[in-house]
């Protein structure tokens, strides 16, 4: 079973900015249920269990799709971990929302849930996520997740290999200049953009933004569009 991750770079599920990602992560979901209806599991953790945002997500792809949802929620509160390892094995795929990355990581230890999230992958149930959803399964994240403004290369779960912004458009300079400086490879996901990896390999780029390749190993910043 290949193992799967969607990484988002940005955009409003609200105003269907990505909704051609969407579109597609709903299509491979429905492939990956076969002739049961197929399932949606949304993890608003980095937002600190935003309900208004799981309801978005409902709204996006019950309403668009018909598609069954359902939401993990462990900030302050009682975790049945039996009921939540249930909801893990009936998904087709995982939603992972925006918000503080690093906060999102911590949490998911903390309260337990990180094993399921690891063992659906390797079921071969896609993980997708948005900002913080897309850059927590690579090696080394770009975040201002400790303060806001300040933005620092983080330790993701290392499930993909190398380094990535989200929001590259809007973070361009300032990742650009610090990929050159410290002669990384990356990966910058525009907004409304998302990268596809299968089994640990960047396989293809999808939406209307850009994914790119940076290469600053020989100390010259070289930009190629990934498609």
């Amino acid at each position: 079973m290949d193992k799967r991750i969607l990484a988002i770079g940005g955009g409003e599920l609200k105003n269907r900015e990505t909704i051609k990602i969407d579109e597609y992560i709903a299509a491979e979901a429905k492939k990956h249920a076969g002739t049961l209806r197929a399932f949606g599991l949304f993890l608003p953790t980095a937002s600190h269990d935003c309900m208004p945002y799981y309801n978005t997500f409902h709204k996006v792809y019950t309403g668009l799709f018909d598609i069954k949802t359902d939401v993990v929620l462990t900030v302050n509160r009682e975790i049945d971990l039996e009921k939540i390892k249930g909801k893990f094995k009936k998904a087709d795929f995982l939603y992972v929302g925006g918000g503080n990355t690093v906060y999102m990581l911590e949490e998911w230890k903390r309260s337990g849930i990180l094993p399921f999230i690891l063992e659906a992958y390797e079921r071969g149930v896609m993980l997708c996520g948005l900002s913080a959803g897309a850059i927590c399964w690579f090696e080394d994240m770009y975040s201002d997740s400790v303060e806001e403004g300040k933005y620092e290369m983080w330790k993701g779960l290392g499930l993909v290999k190398g380094k990535i912004s989200p929001h590259y458009n809007e973070r361009m300079l300032d990742f650009d200049e610090i990929v050159r400086y410290n002669k990384w490879q990356a990966w910058g996901l525009e907004n409304c953009s998302a990268l596809e990896i299968t089994n640990g390999e960047p396989v293809k780029s999808l939406g209307e933004g850009t994914v790119w390749q940076l290469d600053a190993a020989d100390g010259n910043l070289k930009k190629t569009a990934f498609r």
